[in-house]
């Protein structure tokens, strides 16, 4: 059955990715309730929100790794909980991902790497394979890193070895897992520059989820900020700094307490101290 795609449109252009009443649990947690989103083609777009709030879950049903229990997830005009198990896998070649651990094969080179999913999924003559496994690593640095193995990387490396490998397939789409955690300043800012220049280059579509509010919101074209599943506020940098949101200055400024009450729910610290007091005579 041949895949057709259709664009979307919202406020923001044409949209890539698009979300419409997407509701998920864990147990009895509910992760998403009634989550909305849309993600515009060709700009790079952070999902933001506290640690727990489903933003990875997010990107792992995107890739049709989970399904929802109710609403849907539109990429390229495709209904992805919808589609067979190979329109889903032709799909996903469209749609690279770069995990938060990097997730290199530990066994491999980085050369080895990089080539995985060309000799897993085409029939590509083996100069052509070094052709384009080159052209990656040179795109971020490491063609010079082509013999070494992971464990021979820094973090940074790591993390550029891996984009290479998501790039490998010309994808329309990267996604991002806290691509950010645990570099240092020299690397970065390599990641950061490599991120939005790749974008601009390719003509890609980039969707990250992170922690490190400064560094994503400095190359973000648009924002989206989750909490309690369902979306708080979107916009530009710009605009989420001057939004009147309490909920959202307290998040952006790091304040311990404000909408986000500092306390867990309990009893009247008073009453309780007394009650406990009287209950130990």
């Amino acid at each position: 059955m041949r895949m057709t795609s259709t664009i979307a449109m919202s406020e923001d252009g044409p949209t890539l990715v698009q979300i419409r009443d997407l509701h998920f649990s864990r147990g009895n947690k509910a992760i998403f309730r009634g989550l909305d989103v849309d993600i515009p083609r060709g700009k790079v777009t952070t999902i933001l929100g506290p640690s727990g709030t489903g933003k990875t879950t997010l990107l792992k049903m995107i890739g049709g790794q989970l399904k929802p229990s109710q609403g849907s997830i539109t990429v390229d005009g495709l209904n992805v909980g919808k589609l067979k198990r190979g329109q889903l896998y032709e799909l996903r070649k469209r749609m690279g991902m770069l995990f938060q651990s990097g997730a290199l094969l530990t066994d491999l080179s980085v050369f080895e790497n990089v080539a995985y999913p060309l000799r897993e999924h085409t029939d590509m003559p083996e100069a052509l394979i070094s052709h384009l496994v080159l052209m990656r690593l040179h795109a971020v640095g490491l063609r010079g890193a082509r013999d070494l193995s992971p464990s021979e990387l820094s973090g940074g490396m790591a993390r550029r070895a891996a984009l290479a490998r998501a790039l490998v397939f010309d994808p329309m789409m990267i996604m991002y897992d806290e691509p950010f955690t645990g570099q240092d300043p020299i690397s970065m800012g390599v990641l950061l520059e490599l991120i939005s220049t790749v974008n601009k280059a390719l003509g890609l579509t980039s969707l990250m989820v992170s922690h490190d509010l400064e560094e994503a919101m400095s190359i973000s074209d648009y924002l989206v900020i989750i909490s309690e599943g369902v979306v708080v506020e979107t916009g530009s940098a710009e605009a989420l700094r001057a939004s009147s949101s309490e909920w959202v200055q307290q998040f952006l400024q790091g304040k311990p307490d404000g909408p986000v009450p500092f306390q867990a729910a309990a009893p009247d610290y008073e009453t309780e101290l007394l009650g406990e007091s009287r209950v130990s005579r």
